[in-house]
């Protein structure tokens, strides 16, 4: 076992963490000392004992990665990275939870530098951390799978501190039991298990043996605790051997219960839900300074040897870095192959001939968004190898298995329908949907390959805190959802999406895209994998739609535009007879296939309709003013939208003299084509109401 070096420099640094979190949170007025008082300890041994991290380079592929959990003790982890030197300053602690400040409330990726996930919600932290010890090990897959156990350049560590609300949260539950399940033995989190949360001594309502439950998920757990004699000492000794125990276990995910006494060593706040979320006020502040043996008169304490010795961590970060390159060169040189693939897979492009492997889906016959989804997922898969995914225990429903791939798990948790290798492709979650979108945006935020995960529709409600922090955060994780509307059928109200359309939609840095064949489809998958400024979900039909006859570009007389134009969000599917629109149909999803229906009835009618699909209005936003105004012209004020959901989000397209084919109540239980006569999302409904616009006009 690694030997500790620590001397008294080391515990005046500790010290000094305490004291710049207790003036911070005192500055500003409002925040989250007591952790960070009482965490130093820990989190100083990681950032400057334990991790290997480099300050001057924190997007280095061989670097651990730190997630701080506990994301309201944000204090926690911006104090180390000041004494480490990675690019905060003292003036940045004073600037906490201030408006431009490089430390807000709590950590956010992309914000400051050495953060590699927001956190804030609890439970989100260490569930996402789950998705980064699953990337590195499909990446060791990817790029050195024969490597022996801790020789290879993508072999790491991922650390994470946790708090008593992270385990709390229900959404650590379902992350936990798969982090076991899938032998993650590089997870290491440390639990301060300080019993104190904002209604003060967690007795009041959380009691369980944490210990116990963690057992029961197949981890490896060990109880650190700094109160066992009676008297609290901080036993760094203790920590540093745990950790490394925890390091050594390969074949299991560790976590250490870390014992403290929350806000120590303040006299007459440590211990109380007081200082959990609250300055400490001038008198108890100066207590602590005296104990420390701080002059209680001065505040940013920290003097030139505290900080010329934590910043020797840019030294030993090189150095690490340095060592590590030297067996990263030697794998690029005898793995040419696999360096081309990490390269490429860095800069984000797609390999080339991804459109040509596209499958084409002959006109005449009617097929489900899902089924074309499933058919492109593998045609797809042999020249994407970054790709991989699967399903909340739907994959058959979400058709998201990828047929040539075994499964991602060891291989002794194999059963008779599923092979498993620890490098496989194949994301088998369970019914844990909540779990699945934290993971995927761990897998996301840990390096350069494209996780996609599915479940139906319905179900995104479980999903959307990790949902929205993707979308705070603009990664790039996909979401797939089938059973897209009512027409799912028998199964009823409960599964039966009505608002979830609009809401997802209303997600800022969100996209949605319903595509409304199964060509759509298609070129929906390659818009999505083209792309990787936020996340996406892309809704799929149960039920089989129509799959329609087009041309080779934009729509002109009785020829439909092609698939293409899905990249635009909406186009024109289909022009007005006779080129000059007398009303426009806006269309997404298994409901385009009415539009095209009304647009005959009323060629009969002598009413020219132009049909616009528009399977993302998120993309097309994104197009020029030119553009939008040439799919829908401002002199036509004569619309119509038709989705089988709420129409909140076709107000904009559709104006005030507009109208919507839409539901705007929950659904029932029968089969989906009564239900669409029973609820009006007919072409009949469709022509009627372009009737009724014209003549509003």
């Amino acid at each position: 076992m690694a030997a500790l070096q620590w001397d008294p420099i080391d515990n005046k640094a500790v010290d000094t963490a305490r004291v710049l979190a207790a003036d911070a949170v005192e500055k500003v007025g409002n925040g989250h000392p007591g952790t960070a008082m009482s965490l130093a300890p820990a989190a100083y041994l990681l950032f400057q004992r334990v991790m290997r991290r480099d300050p001057r380079d924190q997007h280095w592929l061989g670097r651990d990665r730190f997630v701080l959990s506990a994301g309201h003790t944000s204090l926690t982890q911006y104090v180390q990275l000041y004494l480490g030197g990675y690019g905060l300053e003292l003036d940045d602690l004073k600037a906490l939870r201030t408006w431009g400040s490089l430390t807000p409330g709590h950590p956010e990726y992309r914000h400051t530098d050495g953060i590699e996930i927001t956190t804030g919600p609890l439970g989100q932290g260490l569930s996402s951390a789950v998705g980064f010890a699953y990337a590195s090990r499909f990446e060791r897959g990817l790029f050195d799978p024969d490597a022996a156990p801790g020789t290879s350049p993508f072999d790491h560590f991922v650390y994470v501190i946790a708090s008593d609300g992270d385990m709390e949260e229900g959404v650590t539950s379902e992350a936990s039991s798969l982090a076991g399940h899938q032998e993650l033995g590089n997870l290491v989190v440390l639990y301060d298990s300080n019993q104190i949360s904002i209604e003060d001594d967690t007795n009041i309502a959380f009691t369980e043996d944490v210990k116990a439950r963690y057992e029961a998920y197949h981890w490896h757990v060990q109880v650190v605790d700094w109160k066992k004699t009676g008297q609290y000492v901080e036993d760094v000794q203790e920590l540093f051997d745990a950790i490394e125990e925890a390091k050594a276990v390969t074949d299991r995910p560790s976590l250490i219960v870390l014992k403290t006494i929350i806000g120590w060593p303040s006299p007459k706040k440590q211990n109380t839900g007081k200082i959990h979320g609250s300055a400490l006020g001038g008198d108890e502040l100066r207590a602590v300074k005296e104990v420390l043996g701080f002059d209680p008169e001065l505040t940013f304490q920290v003097s030139d040897e505290v900080i010329e010795h934590t910043r020797k961590a840019i030294e030993r970060g090189a150095q690490e870095r340095a060592e590590w390159q030297v067996g990263f060169d030697a794998w690029a040189e005898a793995n040419p192959e696999r360096k081309a693939l990490l390269d490429r897979l860095l800069t984000g492009d797609l390999p080339d001939g991804v459109e040509a492997a596209l499958p084409v889906f002959e006109p005449g016959k009617d097929v489900s968004t899902r089924a074309a989804s499933g058919k492109v997922l593998n045609a797809i898969a042999p020249i994407v190898p970054e790709l991989w995914g699967g399903s909340a225990d739907l994959a058959e429903s979400n058709n998201t298995t990828i047929e040539s791939g075994a499964s991602f798990v060891p291989s002794e948790r194999s059963t008779h329908e599923w092979a498993g290798n620890p490098y496989g492709r194949v994301l088998h979650f369970g019914i844990r949907e909540h779990a699945m979108a934290a993971i995927l945006n761990g897998i996301v935020l840990h390096g350069p390959t494209r996780p996609f995960g599915g479940t139906f529709l319905i179900f995104s409600d479980y999903q959307r805190p990790a949902l929205r922090l993707a979308a705070l955060m603009s990664v790039p994780s996909i979401f797939v959802w089938t059973h897209d509307s009512v027409a799912l059928g028998e199964d009823g109200p409960t599964h039966q999406p009505i608002e979830q359309l609009e809401t997802l939609r209303a997600i800022p840095n969100f996209t949605l895209v319903r595509p409304g064949d199964a060509n759509e489809v298609a070129y929906a998958w390659l818009e999505l994998l083209k792309r990787r400024g936020g996340p996406m979900g892309i809704a799929l039909t149960r039920q089989n739609i129509p799959v329609f006859e087009r041309g080779d570009g934009e729509a002109s007389g009785d020829t439909f535009a092609s698939a293409a134009n899905v990249a635009k969000g909406g186009y024109v599917l289909a022009e007005a007879p006779g080129g000059t629109p007398d009303v426009i149909i806006i269309a997404t999803g298994s409901e385009v296939q009415l539009a095209v229906d009304a647009r005959e009835r009323l060629k009969a009618d002598g009413v020219n309709a132009r049909v616009v699909s528009m399977p993302s209005q998120e993309w097309f936003q994104e197009q020029s003013a030119e553009y939008r105004e040439s799919v829908l012209p401002a002199s036509v004020t004569a619309r119509v939208s038709v989705e089988a959901g709420r129409a909140l989000t076709w107000l904009p397209y559709i104006g005030d003299k507009g109208r919507s084919v839409s539901i705007e109540h929950f659904g029932a239980s029968a089969d989906y084509k009564t239900l669409f006569q029973k609820f009006g999302i007919t072409a009949d409904a469709v022509v009627n109401a372009a009737k009724e616009t014209i003549a509003a006009q």
